[in-house]
């Protein structure tokens, strides 16, 4: 017997809105009938221009090689993100999150003990980049992809054009996957009589009926917050960054950098995200502590373009969560379920493990109750877990300057948060207390790790003592040696890019 065709209809464009689309019609094939409806009048946000790793096993489950999509988005490769200027301890002014590779496995181990042993009063080496295979391709420009005798998976993400990819993936969706295209302008709902949406109503009165109903429709929140009245939980108390404002840059001479920047401003931090064609930036802050106008010119004068005839786009941020993600027969993704600032680039993260869970609940079982509270749960919990690594950054910062002492000051934790935090300035087994909470996850031991060792969160440097014979250290320099070794087995960022424009 056949299954039920299900109409599915999407409200919003965009990457999120064409994602949905892209992998609804892909894993539910014949059970579905997708049709994406948006407005020609209503803009793409498009600030986060960078992602996870996630993004690669998106474009891997659909197909879609990378010498397809990453020319046509002006892509590059993304070995992590190098912090500046978060702390002003010397030594610990820069450090370099790398995406997790199966070569850590050699070196995290040594990079965790240190650590530790630092942070009990010795006085070891524990600055993160000299661990790490991704940081020293990164400080190299070498791109992520190995030689094919290299016997270890390397992670990695990608920097692009946000807008670009909503593109690529509404040609993908219509061409390759069936999906139905409207342009229309959506101004209210129809109800069924259990509260549920029975259809979208344009302003020529037409209807667009579905079963089941995407929210994409950015911070306007139109179905689940406006149509179906869900609360949103604000995250204002645990980030301070309301607002951005964002411009680009030329491209520059030499080599293309493999790695997102974050640097630390007055106010909030700058991006800076290495296209092919151009340098995407920004200046994301809390509008609390200086105006628009103000974060303009700061990001001019930190770009050299004080005096540069250079458009900039001024955005204001609702940082937090909906209280559910899936409410009655509608689910909301992309900016109109949460957003977290981009500054571990977890947007699109978010988009895809929401409908991946979204679709392993609908084939358990279809669009039942139980279904749906459980993945709510599950789905309040990632934010909840994104939220309290990314308020790590600013709480633990070590940086001068009223907005930064604001941060460091800030007593906005969650009881997860403050264990963690715990753990390391006791001295504990910080892995281990990660893995007690269960929030893994979200972020690993080695995020973690590299994040507070990043910002040289330890004892005075004067009370510190010399490791005695009794504490076994690993060899510094082998470990150099090693990963520099390993990074031979990596072709130039700029090579890599080049023999994707040739295929």
């Amino acid at each position: 017997m056949t299954p039920a065709k299900h109409r599915f209809v999407i409200l919003g464009g965009g990457t999120a809105g064409w994602m949905a689309a892209s992998l609804i019609a892909h894993r539910l094939g014949a059970r579905a009938a997708v049709t994406l409806v948006e407005s020609p009048d209503i803009g793409i946000i498009g600030v986060g221009e960078g992602s996870t790793p996630q993004l690669k096993a998106f474009f891997d489950e659909l197909g879609i090689a990378e010498t397809e999509w990453m020319p046509r988005c002006n892509a590059t490769y993304k070995n992590g993100i190098r912090f500046h200027g978060w702390s002003d301890v010397p030594g610990f002014e820069s450090y370099f999150h790398p995406f997790q590779t199966a070569l850590d496995e050699h070196t995290a181990p040594a990079f965790f003990f240190h650590t530790r042993a630092r942070r009990t009063g010795r006085d070891v080496w524990a600055h993160p980049d000299r661990f790490f295979l991704l940081a020293r391709l990164a400080e190299q420009r070498r791109g992520p992809i190995p030689a094919e005798n290299f016997p270890f998976d390397i992670g990695y993400g990608y920097h692009f054009d946000a807008q670009l990819v909503g593109e690529f993936l509404r040609d993908h969706a219509t061409a390759a996957l069936g999906v139905t295209h409207l342009t229309r302008r959506i101004d209210r709902v129809r109800h069924h009589d259990n509260g549920n949406i029975a259809a979208l109503l344009g302003e020529d009165d037409q209807a667009i009926p579905g079963d089941f109903f995407i929210d994409a429709s950015g911070f306007r929140g139109t179905l689940v917050q406006q149509a179906l009245g869900e609360p949103f939980e604000s995250f204002a108390s645990n980030l301070f960054n309301d607002a951005a404002v964002a411009m680009p840059s030329p491209r520059g001479d030499g080599a293309t950098p493999c790695e997102t920047g974050s640097t630390a401003l007055s106010a909030g931090w700058a991006w800076r995200i290495p296209l092919t064609g151009r340098t995407g930036n920004g200046y994301v802050y809390a509008s609390g502590y200086l105006d628009g106008d103000a974060a303009e010119t700061e990001l001019r004068r930190h770009l050299g373009l004080l005096d540069a005839d250079v458009a900039a786009r001024h955005l204001k941020m609702n940082v937090g969560q909906v209280r559910r993600s899936w409410v009655g027969n509608c689910l909301a993704v992309g900016l109109s379920q949460g957003f977290i600032e981009p500054l571990e680039a977890t947007a699109l993260h978010i988009v895809h493990s929401t409908l991946s869970g979204f679709i392993a609940a609908y084939d358990a079982g279809g669009f039942t109750r139980a279904n749906a509270d459980a993945f709510n749960a599950a789905v309040h919990a990632r934010y909840e877990g994104i939220r309290d690594y990314i308020v790590c950054h600013y709480r633990t910062n070590r940086r001068s300057g009223e907005y930064w002492r604001a941060n460091a000051a800030n007593q906005n934790l969650s009881d997860s948060l403050k264990a963690v935090m715990t753990a390391w300035f006791r001295g504990e087994e910080l892995d281990a207390e990660i893995h007690r909470l269960g929030i893994e996850r979200y972020y690993s031991p080695l995020s973690w790790h590299c994040l507070l060792a990043g910002y040289g969160q330890f004892p005075d440097p004067a009370k510190l003592v010399p490791p005695a014979d009794d504490l076994p250290l690993a060899d510094v320099a082998k470990i150099d040696r090693f990963v520099s070794g390993c990074a031979l087995n990596f072709a130039p960022h700029d090579e890599l890019l080049a023999r994707l424009d040739r295929s």
